[in-house]
Parts: structure tokens; sequence; C-alpha cells
């Protein structure tokens, strides 16, 4: 086993665990999925049940994937149309720093997915124990590819932002 597939493991359990928590708190934390799908619908976003449950079986599930090293590309699609989605609709606003809710950690997180998607599983995978081996651009750009087109299909059909306040002028 060489470093680089050391890494790529090492990256795949943190993430995938990350992930699972996330999907995990989401259907079980304190507010459960009611909490969860009342946060998506203030978020803007359309059947907010609907949303929570989306978001829970694709974190759990990709998080899963990841850990085992199954279908890494498209997992790596689900953590970072995730991210993005988290970061245009919950963190933009609130600027870069995590400490004042901004966009960071989602960014770390989806660039983190991109660079295993062009890395690849590694050698301790189900990927690699099943001869795929899509590396490079192919793997970086499925999963970039599927990312966007995911993500902005959901934000198409489910998103509707509050309308802007007007500004008063006195």
């Amino acid at each position: 086993m060489s470093d680089t597939d050391t890494a790529a493991l090492l990256v795949r359990l943190v993430v995938g665990v990350v992930m699972i928590a996330h999907g995990w708190n989401h259907w079980k934390g304190p507010g459960g999925i009611e909490g969860t799908a009342r946060w998506f619908a203030g978020l803007g976003l359309r059947q907010g049940k609907l949303q929570a449950w989306t978001s829970v079986v694709t974190e759990i599930g990709a998080g899963l994937l990841l850990v085992i090293g199954l279908l890494t590309p498209l997992a790596c699609a689900a953590v970072i149309s995730v991210m993005m989605v988290a970061g245009i609709l919950a963190h933009r606003p609130n600027g870069f720093f995590v400490f004042k809710e901004g966009y960071e950690y989602v960014l770390v997180l989806a660039v983190t997915a991109l660079a295993l998607a062009i890395a690849g599983p590694g050698r301790i995978s189900v990927d690699a124990a099943a001869g795929v081996e899509m590396t490079a651009w192919a793997g970086g750009g499925i999963a970039l590819g599927v990312a966007v087109v995911g993500t902005g299909g959901l934000l198409a059909s489910f998103w509707r932002p509050a309308p802007a306040k007007a500004e008063s002028r006195a």
C-alpha cells in the first residue's frame, strides 16, 4: 500500500463519517426530521419534509459509500452537491468564516470531495477490488458534473428564496 492509498483511505473515512454524522443529525438530532424539514422550509425550500429526507438519505448514503470506497465519484458528487446547496442556502449570506456560520467549512468539504474524486479511492476500496478505475479528470469530471446538475436541478425545482426586503428611505 502506497502513501497515496493511505491518504485516500483517511480522507474517505473522515469525510464519510462526517457525512454520516450530518445525515444522522438531520434525522435523529434534537429537532428530528420535522425540525430539519422546518429549517429547510425556512431557507426557502418547498416540500421541506421531502428535502429533509433527501438530505438524510444522500448524506448517510454518500458517507457509507465513501467509507467502503464504492462508486467513489458518485459519492463525491453527492458530498459536493450537498455542500453546494448548504453553501448557497445557509452559509453564503454569512460570509466566509465558519465562526459566523459562513461557507468556509462547506467549501473545504466540497473541494476535498472533488480532490478525492480526482485522486481516486485508493487500493483499499471496493472500487479497486472490483477493478473500477475512474481517476483524474474522469472521476473529477463525473463528480463535478453530477454535482452541478443535481444542485442546479434541486434549486431550480424546489428553492424559492424570500424576496429581498426593500430598503426604506426616510
